[in-house]
Protein backbone atom coordinates (compact mmCIF):
# COMPACT_ATOMS: atom_id res chain seq x y z
CA UNK A 1 0.00 0.00 0.00
CA UNK A 2 1.41 3.41 -0.73
CA UNK A 3 2.24 5.80 2.47
CA UNK A 4 0.14 8.35 3.08
CA UNK A 5 2.51 11.18 4.87
CA UNK A 6 2.02 12.29 8.25
CA UNK A 7 -0.52 9.77 9.34
CA UNK A 8 -1.72 9.50 12.67
CA UNK A 9 -1.39 6.67 15.12
CA UNK A 10 -4.95 6.63 16.72
CA UNK A 11 -4.90 4.83 20.13
CA UNK A 12 -6.15 1.54 19.75
CA UNK A 13 -9.22 1.62 22.68
CA UNK A 14 -10.22 4.33 19.64
CA UNK A 15 -9.29 2.29 16.65
CA UNK A 16 -11.28 -1.04 17.63
CA UNK A 17 -14.12 0.74 18.30
CA UNK A 18 -14.18 2.96 15.41
CA UNK A 19 -13.50 0.41 12.98
CA UNK A 20 -16.06 -1.54 14.72
CA UNK A 21 -18.86 1.22 14.26
CA UNK A 22 -17.71 1.72 10.89
CA UNK A 23 -17.85 -2.02 9.76
CA UNK A 24 -21.51 -2.37 11.60
CA UNK A 25 -22.74 0.85 9.84
CA UNK A 26 -22.84 2.90 12.95
CA UNK A 27 -21.79 6.11 14.37
CA UNK A 28 -18.94 5.41 16.49
CA UNK A 29 -18.64 7.47 19.76
CA UNK A 30 -15.10 8.00 19.73
CA UNK A 31 -12.90 8.61 17.24
CA UNK A 32 -14.88 10.53 14.47
CA UNK A 33 -12.49 13.00 13.93
CA UNK A 34 -10.53 10.43 12.65
CA UNK A 35 -12.63 9.97 9.45
CA UNK A 36 -13.88 13.13 9.17
CA UNK A 37 -13.82 13.57 5.31
CA UNK A 38 -16.01 16.91 3.98
CA UNK A 39 -18.70 18.66 5.35
CA UNK A 40 -16.40 21.88 6.52
CA UNK A 41 -18.93 24.18 5.32
CA UNK A 42 -21.63 22.46 7.57
CA UNK A 43 -19.18 22.48 10.31
CA UNK A 44 -18.53 25.73 10.32
CA UNK A 45 -22.13 26.90 10.47
CA UNK A 46 -22.36 24.74 13.88
CA UNK A 47 -19.37 26.37 14.86
CA UNK A 48 -20.89 29.91 14.17
CA UNK A 49 -24.13 29.09 16.54
CA UNK A 50 -21.58 28.00 19.17
CA UNK A 51 -20.14 31.72 19.36
CA UNK A 52 -23.79 32.74 19.16
CA UNK A 53 -24.32 30.79 22.33
CA UNK A 54 -21.20 32.12 24.15
CA UNK A 55 -22.83 35.69 23.62
CA UNK A 56 -25.68 34.67 25.30
CA UNK A 57 -28.40 33.94 22.36
CA UNK A 58 -29.94 31.26 21.41
CA UNK A 59 -29.73 28.51 17.90
CA UNK A 60 -31.88 25.57 16.62
CA UNK A 61 -31.09 24.06 13.94
CA UNK A 62 -32.63 20.58 11.48
CA UNK A 63 -29.73 18.42 9.92
CA UNK A 64 -31.43 16.77 6.95
CA UNK A 65 -30.70 13.98 5.20
CA UNK A 66 -30.79 10.07 3.82
CA UNK A 67 -30.77 7.09 6.12
CA UNK A 68 -26.54 6.84 5.99
CA UNK A 69 -26.20 10.04 4.50
CA UNK A 70 -23.86 11.34 7.75
CA UNK A 71 -26.46 13.24 10.23
CA UNK A 72 -25.40 11.03 13.01
CA UNK A 73 -21.95 11.14 12.23
CA UNK A 74 -21.75 15.05 12.03
CA UNK A 75 -24.22 15.19 15.31
CA UNK A 76 -21.22 13.22 17.20
CA UNK A 77 -18.22 15.37 15.18
CA UNK A 78 -20.25 18.50 16.34
CA UNK A 79 -20.65 17.40 20.10
CA UNK A 80 -16.78 16.96 20.19
CA UNK A 81 -16.04 20.09 18.64
CA UNK A 82 -18.52 21.62 21.56
CA UNK A 83 -16.75 19.81 24.23
CA UNK A 84 -13.44 20.90 23.17
CA UNK A 85 -14.99 24.58 23.37
CA UNK A 86 -16.33 23.91 26.79
CA UNK A 87 -19.70 23.70 26.63
CA UNK A 88 -22.06 21.21 28.15
CA UNK A 89 -23.96 18.85 25.90
CA UNK A 90 -26.27 15.55 26.18
CA UNK A 91 -27.63 13.95 23.47
CA UNK A 92 -30.45 11.36 22.44
CA UNK A 93 -32.14 9.79 19.77
CA UNK A 94 -35.54 9.36 19.55
CA UNK A 95 -37.97 6.53 19.51
CA UNK A 96 -41.24 5.05 19.94
CA UNK A 97 -40.81 5.32 23.74
CA UNK A 98 -38.81 8.92 23.63
CA UNK A 99 -40.88 11.33 22.21
CA UNK A 100 -41.51 15.56 22.76
CA UNK A 101 -44.48 14.81 24.46
CA UNK A 102 -47.24 12.63 24.74
CA UNK A 103 -48.88 9.75 27.11
CA UNK A 104 -46.70 7.01 28.13
CA UNK A 105 -44.12 9.17 29.65
CA UNK A 106 -42.42 9.78 26.05
CA UNK A 107 -41.37 13.31 26.82
CA UNK A 108 -39.95 12.77 30.10
CA UNK A 109 -37.83 9.93 28.81
CA UNK A 110 -36.67 11.72 26.56
CA UNK A 111 -35.40 14.20 29.31
CA UNK A 112 -33.86 11.21 31.43
CA UNK A 113 -32.05 9.93 28.34
CA UNK A 114 -30.81 13.48 28.01
CA UNK A 115 -30.11 13.73 31.74
CA UNK A 116 -28.01 10.37 31.63
CA UNK A 117 -26.24 11.68 28.41
CA UNK A 118 -25.30 15.08 30.00
CA UNK A 119 -21.32 15.35 28.98
CA UNK A 120 -18.46 18.16 29.97
CA UNK A 121 -15.01 17.96 28.58
CA UNK A 122 -13.80 16.24 31.64
CA UNK A 123 -16.78 13.33 31.11
CA UNK A 124 -17.00 13.44 27.65
CA UNK A 125 -18.99 9.91 27.82
CA UNK A 126 -21.72 11.52 29.94
CA UNK A 127 -23.00 10.85 34.05
CA UNK A 128 -21.48 14.84 34.30
CA UNK A 129 -24.77 15.79 36.39
CA UNK A 130 -22.88 15.51 39.61
CA UNK A 131 -19.84 16.45 38.77
CA UNK A 132 -20.77 20.04 37.46
CA UNK A 133 -22.26 21.37 40.27
CA UNK A 134 -19.35 20.36 42.41
CA UNK A 135 -16.85 22.26 39.87
CA UNK A 136 -19.23 24.81 40.28
CA UNK A 137 -18.87 25.06 44.04
CA UNK A 138 -15.21 24.15 44.30
CA UNK A 139 -14.50 27.19 41.69
CA UNK A 140 -16.54 29.85 43.87
CA UNK A 141 -14.99 27.84 46.77
CA UNK A 142 -11.00 29.14 45.53
CA UNK A 143 -12.20 32.57 44.65
CA UNK A 144 -13.21 33.16 47.92
CA UNK A 145 -10.00 31.66 49.55
CA UNK A 146 -8.35 33.47 46.40
CA UNK A 147 -9.47 36.87 48.18
CA UNK A 148 -7.85 35.96 51.34
CA UNK A 149 -10.30 34.44 52.90
CA UNK A 150 -9.01 31.13 55.24
CA UNK A 151 -9.56 27.57 53.81
CA UNK A 152 -10.48 26.85 57.25
CA UNK A 153 -12.34 29.47 58.98
CA UNK A 154 -15.89 29.53 59.97
CA UNK A 155 -16.48 32.38 57.54
CA UNK A 156 -15.42 31.01 53.88
CA UNK A 157 -18.52 28.66 54.92
CA UNK A 158 -20.65 31.58 55.71
CA UNK A 159 -20.16 33.25 52.55
CA UNK A 160 -19.69 30.25 50.07
CA UNK A 161 -23.58 29.86 50.91
CA UNK A 162 -24.41 33.50 50.47
CA UNK A 163 -22.66 33.26 46.41
CA UNK A 164 -24.34 29.74 45.63
CA UNK A 165 -27.63 31.31 46.54
CA UNK A 166 -26.80 34.73 45.04
CA UNK A 167 -25.79 32.94 42.13
CA UNK A 168 -28.85 31.08 41.83
CA UNK A 169 -31.64 33.74 43.02
CA UNK A 170 -31.55 34.41 39.01
CA UNK A 171 -33.47 31.10 38.16
CA UNK A 172 -36.22 31.55 40.21
CA UNK A 173 -37.92 33.88 37.97
CA UNK A 174 -38.18 31.33 35.42
CA UNK A 175 -40.76 28.22 34.93
CA UNK A 176 -39.65 25.95 37.61
CA UNK A 177 -36.84 28.02 38.49
CA UNK A 178 -37.68 28.01 42.55
CA UNK A 179 -37.57 24.20 42.66
CA UNK A 180 -34.76 23.99 40.57
CA UNK A 181 -32.38 26.32 42.59
CA UNK A 182 -33.84 24.76 45.90
CA UNK A 183 -32.97 21.50 44.93
CA UNK A 184 -29.39 22.76 43.73
CA UNK A 185 -28.42 24.42 47.07
CA UNK A 186 -29.67 21.75 48.84
CA UNK A 187 -27.51 19.35 46.67
CA UNK A 188 -24.33 21.60 47.55
CA UNK A 189 -25.36 21.77 51.07
CA UNK A 190 -25.36 18.17 51.61
CA UNK A 191 -22.18 17.33 49.71
CA UNK A 192 -20.36 20.01 52.18
CA UNK A 193 -22.19 18.45 55.40
CA UNK A 194 -20.11 15.84 57.56
CA UNK A 195 -24.59 14.42 58.89
CA UNK A 196 -24.90 10.76 58.30
CA UNK A 197 -27.60 11.50 55.66
CA UNK A 198 -25.46 13.01 53.46
CA UNK A 199 -25.52 11.17 50.75
CA UNK A 200 -29.40 9.77 50.99
CA UNK A 201 -29.73 13.84 50.47
CA UNK A 202 -27.53 13.93 47.33
CA UNK A 203 -28.87 10.99 46.08
CA UNK A 204 -32.59 12.40 46.23
CA UNK A 205 -31.95 15.91 44.49
CA UNK A 206 -30.14 14.04 41.83
CA UNK A 207 -32.98 12.28 41.30
CA UNK A 208 -35.24 14.85 40.69
CA UNK A 209 -33.17 16.66 39.10
CA UNK A 210 -32.82 13.69 36.16
CA UNK A 211 -36.77 13.77 36.43
CA UNK A 212 -37.11 10.28 38.39
CA UNK A 213 -40.10 10.93 40.89
CA UNK A 214 -43.34 10.08 39.56
CA UNK A 215 -45.01 12.45 42.36
CA UNK A 216 -44.85 15.02 44.74
CA UNK A 217 -45.10 13.05 47.68
CA UNK A 218 -42.55 11.10 46.87
CA UNK A 219 -40.25 13.59 45.67
CA UNK A 220 -41.17 15.20 49.80
CA UNK A 221 -40.79 11.72 51.06
CA UNK A 222 -36.89 11.68 49.63
CA UNK A 223 -35.89 15.35 49.57
CA UNK A 224 -36.91 16.18 52.95
CA UNK A 225 -38.82 19.12 51.90
CA UNK A 226 -41.95 20.09 50.13
CA UNK A 227 -41.63 21.03 45.90
CA UNK A 228 -44.27 22.46 44.10
CA UNK A 229 -43.19 20.95 40.60
CA UNK A 230 -41.44 17.92 40.16
CA UNK A 231 -40.33 17.38 36.31
CA UNK A 232 -42.89 15.34 33.93
CA UNK A 233 -44.30 14.73 30.26
CA UNK A 234 -45.47 18.75 30.33
CA UNK A 235 -42.72 20.82 31.88
CA UNK A 236 -39.23 19.09 31.11
CA UNK A 237 -38.72 21.47 28.20
CA UNK A 238 -38.53 24.67 30.67
CA UNK A 239 -35.72 22.42 32.62
CA UNK A 240 -33.59 22.08 29.94
CA UNK A 241 -33.73 25.97 29.76
CA UNK A 242 -32.46 26.02 33.30
CA UNK A 243 -30.01 23.83 32.78
CA UNK A 244 -28.65 26.22 29.81
CA UNK A 245 -28.91 28.90 32.01
CA UNK A 246 -27.26 27.53 34.78
CA UNK A 247 -24.47 26.01 32.48
CA UNK A 248 -23.40 29.52 31.95
CA UNK A 249 -23.04 30.37 35.55
CA UNK A 250 -21.08 27.46 36.84
CA UNK A 251 -18.57 28.58 34.45
CA UNK A 252 -19.36 26.55 31.20
CA UNK A 253 -19.90 28.49 27.65
CA UNK A 254 -23.71 27.17 27.40
CA UNK A 255 -25.88 23.85 26.20
CA UNK A 256 -25.95 21.88 22.85
CA UNK A 257 -29.10 19.23 22.95
CA UNK A 258 -29.12 16.72 19.99
CA UNK A 259 -32.58 15.21 18.95
CA UNK A 260 -31.54 12.51 16.13
CA UNK A 261 -34.01 9.98 15.30
CA UNK A 262 -36.52 12.76 14.41
CA UNK A 263 -38.18 10.43 11.63
CA UNK A 264 -39.89 8.92 14.74
CA UNK A 265 -41.90 11.36 15.05
CA UNK A 266 -43.35 11.39 11.84
CA UNK A 267 -43.98 7.67 12.21
CA UNK A 268 -46.58 8.35 14.76
CA UNK A 269 -49.60 7.24 13.42
CA UNK A 270 -52.31 9.43 15.46
CA UNK A 271 -52.32 12.68 14.20
CA UNK A 272 -53.51 14.71 17.67
CA UNK A 273 -50.50 13.17 18.58
CA UNK A 274 -47.81 14.42 16.14
CA UNK A 275 -49.12 17.79 16.01
CA UNK A 276 -48.54 17.37 19.89
CA UNK A 277 -45.16 17.26 19.00
CA UNK A 278 -44.88 18.86 16.32
CA UNK A 279 -46.12 22.26 18.49
CA UNK A 280 -43.52 21.28 20.92
CA UNK A 281 -40.64 21.87 18.53
CA UNK A 282 -42.37 25.08 17.21
CA UNK A 283 -42.18 25.93 20.75
CA UNK A 284 -38.21 25.38 21.20
CA UNK A 285 -37.65 27.37 17.67
CA UNK A 286 -39.52 30.51 18.79
CA UNK A 287 -38.30 30.06 22.43
CA UNK A 288 -34.36 30.10 21.10
CA UNK A 289 -34.54 31.88 18.10
CA UNK A 290 -36.62 34.82 20.21
CA UNK A 291 -33.72 35.10 23.14
CA UNK A 292 -35.79 33.27 25.79
CA UNK A 293 -33.76 30.54 25.78
CA UNK A 294 -30.24 32.08 26.23
CA UNK A 295 -27.23 29.65 26.17
CA UNK A 296 -29.31 27.15 24.04
CA UNK A 297 -28.52 25.47 21.08
CA UNK A 298 -30.60 22.05 19.83
CA UNK A 299 -30.26 20.23 16.68
CA UNK A 300 -32.11 17.92 15.58
CA UNK A 301 -31.53 15.23 13.01
CA UNK A 302 -33.98 13.86 10.37
CA UNK A 303 -34.58 12.46 7.01
CA UNK A 304 -36.36 14.55 4.03
CA UNK A 305 -39.96 12.58 4.86
CA UNK A 306 -39.79 14.09 8.66
CA UNK A 307 -38.95 17.49 7.03
CA UNK A 308 -41.26 17.96 3.56
CA UNK A 309 -43.64 14.92 4.03
CA UNK A 310 -47.22 17.65 4.01
CA UNK A 311 -49.47 14.72 5.15
CA UNK A 312 -47.17 13.90 8.44
CA UNK A 313 -43.68 15.45 8.15
CA UNK A 314 -43.10 18.65 9.34
CA UNK A 315 -44.40 20.69 6.82
CA UNK A 316 -47.78 19.25 7.52
CA UNK A 317 -48.05 21.70 10.51
CA UNK A 318 -48.50 24.95 8.85
CA UNK A 319 -46.79 27.09 11.70
CA UNK A 320 -43.37 25.24 10.92
CA UNK A 321 -43.82 25.30 6.89
CA UNK A 322 -43.72 28.83 6.56
CA UNK A 323 -41.06 28.62 8.81
CA UNK A 324 -38.96 26.11 7.72
CA UNK A 325 -39.54 26.11 3.80
CA UNK A 326 -37.00 27.27 1.34
CA UNK A 327 -37.35 30.72 -0.04
CA UNK A 328 -38.55 30.63 -3.81
CA UNK A 329 -34.94 32.15 -4.49
CA UNK A 330 -33.14 29.31 -2.81
CA UNK A 331 -32.46 27.62 -6.44
CA UNK A 332 -30.55 24.37 -6.89
CA UNK A 333 -27.04 24.50 -6.79
CA UNK A 334 -26.46 27.11 -4.18
CA UNK A 335 -25.82 26.57 -1.31
CA UNK A 336 -27.54 28.39 2.23
CA UNK A 337 -26.03 27.22 5.35
CA UNK A 338 -27.57 30.28 7.65
CA UNK A 339 -31.13 29.37 7.39
CA UNK A 340 -32.41 26.50 10.24
CA UNK A 341 -32.33 23.90 8.23
CA UNK A 342 -28.89 22.47 6.55
CA UNK A 343 -29.80 19.59 4.09
CA UNK A 344 -26.96 17.60 3.86
CA UNK A 345 -25.57 17.05 0.29
CA UNK A 346 -23.83 13.33 -1.35
CA UNK A 347 -20.20 13.47 -0.79
CA UNK A 348 -18.02 14.43 -3.82
CA UNK A 349 -16.54 11.77 -5.59
CA UNK A 350 -13.17 12.89 -4.37
CA UNK A 351 -14.13 12.67 -0.70
CA UNK A 352 -15.59 9.32 -1.36
CA UNK A 353 -11.97 8.31 -2.53
CA UNK A 354 -10.61 9.93 0.28
CA UNK A 355 -12.94 8.06 3.07
CA UNK A 356 -11.81 4.93 1.86
CA UNK A 357 -8.17 5.72 1.39
CA UNK A 358 -8.46 6.69 4.96
CA UNK A 359 -10.02 4.01 6.20
CA UNK A 360 -6.94 1.59 4.33
CA UNK A 361 -4.58 3.50 6.60
CA UNK A 362 -6.46 2.92 9.98
CA UNK A 363 -7.27 -0.52 8.97
CA UNK A 364 -3.56 -1.13 8.44
CA UNK A 365 -2.77 -0.19 11.51
CA UNK A 366 -4.64 -1.75 13.74
CA UNK A 367 -4.14 -4.99 12.23
CA UNK A 368 -1.05 -4.35 11.91
CA UNK A 369 -1.19 -5.57 7.56
CA UNK A 370 0.04 -4.45 4.79
CA UNK A 371 -3.02 -3.83 2.35
CA UNK A 372 -2.35 -5.18 -1.02
CA UNK A 373 -4.99 -2.80 -2.26
CA UNK A 374 -3.21 -0.16 -4.63
CA UNK A 375 -4.73 3.39 -5.52
CA UNK A 376 -5.58 1.63 -8.47
CA UNK A 377 -7.84 -0.86 -6.61
CA UNK A 378 -9.43 2.29 -4.67
CA UNK A 379 -10.72 3.84 -7.84
CA UNK A 380 -12.04 0.85 -9.30
CA UNK A 381 -13.76 0.37 -6.45
CA UNK A 382 -14.99 3.79 -6.06
CA UNK A 383 -16.26 3.16 -10.08
CA UNK A 384 -17.94 -0.25 -8.89
CA UNK A 385 -20.05 1.84 -6.43
CA UNK A 386 -20.92 4.58 -8.64
CA UNK A 387 -21.79 2.64 -11.25
CA UNK A 388 -24.81 1.34 -10.31
CA UNK A 389 -28.10 3.12 -10.97
CA UNK A 390 -28.63 5.75 -9.20
CA UNK A 391 -25.27 5.83 -7.05
CA UNK A 392 -24.22 8.97 -8.60
CA UNK A 393 -26.59 11.10 -6.39
CA UNK A 394 -27.86 8.64 -3.63
CA UNK A 395 -24.72 6.76 -2.62
CA UNK A 396 -24.27 7.26 0.73
CA UNK A 397 -20.98 6.60 2.78
CA UNK A 398 -22.72 4.23 5.29
CA UNK A 399 -23.25 1.36 2.68
CA UNK A 400 -20.27 2.36 0.70
CA UNK A 401 -18.04 1.72 3.73
CA UNK A 402 -19.44 -1.25 4.82
CA UNK A 403 -18.36 -2.67 1.32
CA UNK A 404 -15.71 -1.68 1.25
CA UNK A 405 -14.79 -3.17 4.73
CA UNK A 406 -15.84 -6.56 4.05
CA UNK A 407 -13.29 -6.15 0.81
CA UNK A 408 -10.62 -5.73 3.48
CA UNK A 409 -11.82 -8.30 5.76
CA UNK A 410 -11.85 -11.06 2.90
CA UNK A 411 -7.77 -9.80 1.39
CA UNK A 412 -6.41 -9.80 5.17
CA UNK A 413 -8.03 -13.39 5.91
CA UNK A 414 -7.40 -15.06 2.52
CA UNK A 415 -3.64 -14.13 1.80
CA UNK A 416 -3.94 -16.10 -1.59
CA UNK A 417 -6.81 -13.49 -2.81
CA UNK A 418 -6.40 -10.70 -4.98
CA UNK A 419 -8.74 -7.54 -5.32
CA UNK A 420 -9.61 -8.55 -8.30
CA UNK A 421 -10.71 -11.67 -6.84
CA UNK A 422 -13.26 -10.36 -4.55
CA UNK A 423 -14.63 -7.35 -6.49
CA UNK A 424 -14.68 -8.64 -9.79
CA UNK A 425 -17.89 -10.48 -10.15
CA UNK A 426 -19.25 -6.91 -9.54
CA UNK A 427 -17.87 -5.20 -12.06
CA UNK A 428 -20.48 -4.34 -14.45
CA UNK A 429 -23.18 -3.46 -11.62
CA UNK A 430 -25.12 -0.86 -14.00
CA UNK A 431 -27.53 -2.27 -17.02
CA UNK A 432 -26.23 -1.93 -20.55
CA UNK A 433 -28.99 -1.14 -22.71
CA UNK A 434 -26.97 -1.29 -25.89
CA UNK A 435 -25.82 -5.28 -24.50
CA UNK A 436 -22.63 -4.62 -25.98
CA UNK A 437 -19.11 -5.86 -23.67
CA UNK A 438 -17.90 -2.70 -23.08
CA UNK A 439 -15.10 -2.71 -20.38
CA UNK A 440 -16.35 -0.16 -17.55
CA UNK A 441 -14.91 2.65 -18.29
CA UNK A 442 -12.03 3.56 -15.50
CA UNK A 443 -11.93 7.10 -13.57
CA UNK A 444 -8.58 9.34 -14.50
CA UNK A 445 -6.20 9.36 -11.73
CA UNK A 446 -6.44 12.30 -9.69
CA UNK A 447 -5.08 15.43 -10.22
CA UNK A 448 -4.24 18.65 -7.71
CA UNK A 449 -6.31 20.51 -10.00
CA UNK A 450 -9.56 18.06 -10.26
CA UNK A 451 -9.74 17.15 -6.67
CA UNK A 452 -10.03 18.79 -3.48
CA UNK A 453 -8.34 15.16 -1.94
CA UNK A 454 -5.49 13.03 -3.59
CA UNK A 455 -4.11 9.43 -2.57
CA UNK A 456 -1.26 10.82 -1.73
CA UNK A 457 -2.35 14.16 -0.10
CA UNK A 458 -4.15 13.58 2.82
CA UNK A 459 -4.58 15.80 6.07
CA UNK A 460 -5.35 14.11 9.41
Amino acid sequence: MEQINNTPQVPRRILSSLLSSVSAGVVPRAGAPYIAIGRKDEISAFLSDLEEINEGGGAMRFLIGRYGSGKSFLIQLIRGYALERDFLTADCDLSPERRLCGSGHGGISTYRELMKNLASKSSPDGGALSKIILRWTSKLRSELVDSGISPDSDRLYRELNKKVHAELDDLEFMVGGFDFARVIFEYYMASVSDSDNANEKMSACLRWLRGEFSTKTEAKNALGFPVSVIIDDDNWYDFIKLWAMLSKKIGYRGLVVFIDECVNLYKIPNRISRENNYEKILSMFNDTLQGRAPGLDIIFGGTPQFLEDTRRGLFSYEALRSRLCDSRFALDGFKNLIGPVIRLRRLTDDELFALIQRITVLYSQYYNWECTVSNEDRLKFLNICLSRAGADSMITPREMLRDYMTVLNILMQNPDANFDDVVGSHVKLAPDTNATEETPKQPEAPTPEKRRFTANDIEF
